[in-house]
């Protein structure tokens, strides 16, 4: 179902590997699927191109981006 360097949109909040808050609806890429494809692992970036979070999701926590989604910016908390 799922490819690494796909996009895929949160269904759920989540945290981040580092305890970053992601909200559903927040959009990033598969850097990697674990052997078992139990989870997925999820880069998050700024709209300049910053990663701000590294996720590991369970697939039912994220869904494919489809070509009716809209990008929507949020602030995310600054990270030193």
């Amino acid at each position: 179902m799922f490819k690494e360097q796909e996009q895929i949109v949160l269904t759920a909040d989540v945290f981040g590997d580092e305890g970053e808050e992601l909200k559903s609806g927040d959009a990033g890429t598969i850097i990697h699927i674990h052997p078992d494809k139990e989870a997925l692992v999820v880069e998050f970036m700024s709209l300049n191109g910053d990663t701000v979070a590294v996720a590991t999701v369970l697939p039912s926590q994220a869904r494919p981006v489809t070509n009716v989604d809209l990008t929507h910016a949020r602030t995310f908390p600054a990270t030193v």
